[in-house]
């Protein structure tokens, strides 16, 4: 049992740098990821969720600090039904699915940042 440990203890330290290395590089990747900021995750969400990159842009820049956490990670879980993503969805296709949400809050933030947002153009 000894030599067995022994050559497993020498395997690791002659595979240790590769080791490091990965694991290094895991944890920068991790890192990263941690970074994104509650907007840059909600407006992931909002373009999943079928919005056009610029509507979800802009609507993402006024909700993020009127939701909580939870609320944003409700949001973030819209996922567009229509995979192919050929059209964006509808304005009123996407509030149906914020209000099937049963929080009166998102709803009232989403709409109003949607309705600035396509006013300010």
């Amino acid at each position: 049992m000894e030599q067995l440990w022994c050559i497993g203890l020498r395997w690791f330290s002659e595979k240790g740098g590769e080791m490091r290395k990965r694991l290094f590089g895991l944890g920068l990747m991790l890192a990263v990821a941690a970074c994104a900021t509650p907007q840059t995750q909600l407006q992931r969400g909002l373009a999943d969720a079928g919005l056009s990159e610029r509507q979800a842009v802009c609507m993402a820049k006024q909700m993020d600090d009127k939701l909580s956490l939870g609320q944003l990670l409700k949001i973030r879980s819209l996922k567009n039904v229509q995979k192919d993503r050929l059209a964006d969805t509808s304005m009123n296709r996407f509030l149906r699915n914020v209000r099937a949400l049963n929080d009166p809050e998102i709803v009232s933030v989403t709409a109003k940042a949607a309705l600035s947002c396509a006013i300010s153009g």
